[in-house]
Parts: C-alpha cells; structure tokens; sequence
C-alpha cells in the first residue's frame, strides 16, 4: 500500500514538476508529518519515486524532526542541494515520558503534559547553530524565514523576540580556512 502510494505520488506530481522546470520554478516541500516526506527516510524515498526530478526539493523545518527523534542537522548535509526554503522555527520536547506522546495524544497545542509542542525560536530544544553552520556548508544562499508559533507566548512579543534571534544566530561562513588567516 505505502508503495502504491509513492507510485500516486510520482503519477501526479511529474507533470506538475515538469511544468515547474520548463518555467524555471522550483518546488519545495516542507517535510512534516502528515505529507509523504516527513524524514530522512521519506525524503529519499519521495526523491527515488521521482527519479530524483531537478524541481522536486524541500522547505526544511527543524521543528518537525526533533520531536520524532530524526537528525535535522544529517538532513541539511544529505539533501543540501535540495534545501530550497529553510524555516527557523523551533520545538521544545520532553526528556522524560509524557501523558501526550509524540503524536499529540489528540490534546491542543499547549496542554500540559504533552511531550511536544511548538516554541518561539531559541527557546525550544533546536540546535541553530548548528542549523546555521550546516547551511553554510552546503553553500545555502536562500532565505531564514521565521515560521512562529508558541501558544505559550503573545504574539507580538515572539515575533519581536523570533526576528532579533534569527539575526542573532545567522553568520556568514569564513571566506579562508583558519590556518591561511596567519599565513601572512
């Protein structure tokens, strides 16, 4: 069944990605529970289904792997060159069991108890830093658009706070390696 899914998936999508290459458009798709790609294993296996089409790439989104327990920084080295879009947006996840597990427990954003839940940047569990260092690596030059939600905190206090911490957290990558900068 998961297979015939994939099948679907390709049947619909590569005239959709076709369409998209001949315009120059590429198609990024926020990898998330819920839609056919939702971690490293179903990011390669959406990419396999579509033959690895050149349109076909992903919104990254560190706050949908912690939680699930998946390396979001192994992500960004992986599909580097499929990063089209990246959120900054994070998740703050429990050390311990929860009376609300990994999938919510059918409970509201919030509740206490849950073992998960959204956070405003830099007060959650994502490691940024190493988010930022790894998309310099890979070269990435798109945006860091701030994706918020933290049902804890006023809106207009988080994104206040969300902006001053993405400009906070992002650098640029050294132009020289560490030792050539005393070579002189």
């Amino acid at each position: 069944m998961i297979e015939e899914g994939y099948k679907e998936f390709a049947r619909l999508w590569k005239p959709v990605l076709d369409a998209y290459k001949k315009m120059g458009i590429r198609f990024g798709l926020e990898v998330h529970p819920t839609e056919i790609a939702f971690d490293i294993a179903s990011a390669r296996r959406a990419l396999k289904a579509l033959n690895n089409h050149p349109a076909f790439g992903f919104n990254y989104d560190p706050s949908h792997f912690g939680y699930q327990g998946v390396d979001y920084v192994k992500f960004i080295h992986e599909f580097g060159n499929r990063i089209f879009h990246v959120h900054m947006k994070d998740a703050g996840w429990s050390d311990v069991p929860a009376d609300a597990g990994v999938f919510g427990g059918h409970t509201e954003f919030g509740t206490h108890g849950r073992y998960w839940d959204f956070r405003s940047p830099g007060r959650g569990n994502v490691n940024f830093e190493e988010i930022i260092r790894a998309l310099n690596r890979i070269g990435y030059k798109g945006p860091l658009s701030v994706e918020w939600e933290d049902s804890g905190m006023d809106r207009e206090h988080g994104a206040r706070e969300a902006c001053e911490f993405v400009k906070a957290v992002d650098f640029a990558p050294s132009g020289i390696a560490f030792d050539s900068a005393f070579e002189k």
